[in-house]
């Protein structure tokens, strides 16, 4: 039984006011679930509010459904709520200054996680059976794995990003939330008709390997867990590790910002230089960063990241890639040092499937104590569909 709107209210999933409510267009696949829209993503009638009160006041009512909504509308589900957002994307904590923070459901005294904070609580609490969310630097992997869930980053582009505002589209994507794998899949099978898998005969060849950085953070701030998913990817066939920055994390990490600031500029500069819109203060400092970005400095970090994503197609043509989906289990609220370091080891990390516009799948799993545990798994470009085929087929005792 779904929960009353009254009980939703407290978890401070939605946006203020009444619930976005659209029927479904057609029948499908899909008849009878309900969908959540993170406030990124158009709904026809609705102004897209992206998290910020000025940029709903200088825009208007979407004139259509973005291309995700509409396919998933035509497959039979219907939109019940557009969802929260922190502000224009430009977070991986779940908080919004102007709206407030989703709670989490499980794990209330922690973030959710953002940007797509409000479409992962939405799921979470049980008011729809699945949402959308957007990831560029990990604004679905984040909240998945803090709250408990299934969620996937596709290939880049595979799922269309017409009627999604745009932050950093050279990496942004539109992913999906669910409560299990068989949800995730099915959900899949709409949103990525028509994308053309990778090879089935390569697929059959490939193994599971360890992405061995990414281990290590989580080790420096939690060794137990980060023990314990070690096991579990050894139990899903991760035997062996890689390294996949050699030596060169904080690279990884400053040609990521770099391009990722370098396409926000493009994509909002001029509005928010026009506007001169109300931040949060976390989010504004952000923001500020664009202006001294350095044109040179962005094209050597183009060519680098080219030259690392040549690297990660040849091993991911042969492997996937298994890590913990986050460096923590969770982030403690108003923890500014802690949320520092977070920021640091997750965007390095959630660089590798950005540089490359590889899927992530994040698998939660269960465990005694009182705080998720989530690993991931990296595909080529195209392994969407046959990644959640794969992970449907794991063991069910051991996820949540």
């Amino acid at each position: 039984m779904s929960p009353s709107d009254e009980e939703v209210a407290r978890f401070n999933a939605f946006l203020p006011g009444a619930r976005v409510r659209v029927a479904a267009t057609g029948t499908g696949p899909l008849d009878g679930l309900r969908f959540g829209v993170k406030d990124l993503i158009d709904v026809a009638g609705v102004t897209t509010g992206g998290g910020n009160p000025d940029w709903l006041a200088t825009h208007g009512p979407a004139a259509m459904h973005a291309a995700s909504v509409a396919s998933l509308l035509a497959a039979g589900a219907s939109v019940d709520g557009k969802t929260l957002t922190d502000e224009l994307a430009y977070s991986l904590e779940g908080d919004n200054f102007h709206y407030g923070t989703p709670v989490n459901p499980r794990w209330p005294q922690a973030l959710p996680g953002g940007s797509s904070s409000g479409s992962a609580v939405a799921v979470a609490c049980e008011a729809v059976d699945f949402a959308l969310g957007t990831d560029t630097g990990g604004s679905v992997r984040v909240p998945a794995a803090f709250c408990g869930l299934w969620g996937i980053r596709p290939t880049h582009d595979a799922v269309s990003p017409d009627g999604v505002l745009p932050f950093a589209p050279c990496f942004d994507t539109v992913g999906w939330f669910a409560r299990s794998a068989p949800m995730l899949e099915t959900v899949g099978k709409v949103l990525l008709a028509g994308v053309a898998p990778a090879r089935p005969e390569t697929r059959a060849s490939k193994t599971f390997v360890r992405f061995d950085e990414a281990f290590v953070a989580r080790a420096a701030n939690e060794p137990v867990d980060a023990e314990r998913l070690h096991e579990i990817a050894g139990l899903l066939g991760a035997l062996d590790g890689m390294s996949v920055f050699e030596g060169e994390g904080e690279r990884w990490l400053h040609v990521y910002q770099r391009l990722q600031d370098a396409d926000i500029r493009a994509s909002l500069g001029e509005w928010i230089a026009e506007v001169k819109p109300r931040f949060g203060p976390t989010i504004a400092a952000r923001f500020a960063r664009l202006q001294a970005l350095d044109g040179e400095e962005v094209a050597r970090c183009r060519r680098l990241r080219e030259q690392w994503r040549a690297r990660l197609d040849t091993v991911l043509a042969a492997h996937y890639l298994v890590l913990p989906t986050t460096p923590l289990s969770l982030l403690p609220k108003a923890d500014g040092k802690m949320i520092g370091g977070f920021y640091h080891d997750a965007l390095m990390m959630n660089a590798v499937a950005a540089f490359g516009g590889y899927p992530q799948l994040t698998i939660p799993f269960v465990d005694g104590r009182d705080r998720p545990l989530a690993l991931s798994i990296i595909g080529a470009r195209g392994d969407d569909l046959p990644l959640m085929a794969l992970v449907k087929r794991l063991d069910v005792a051991i996820t949540m």
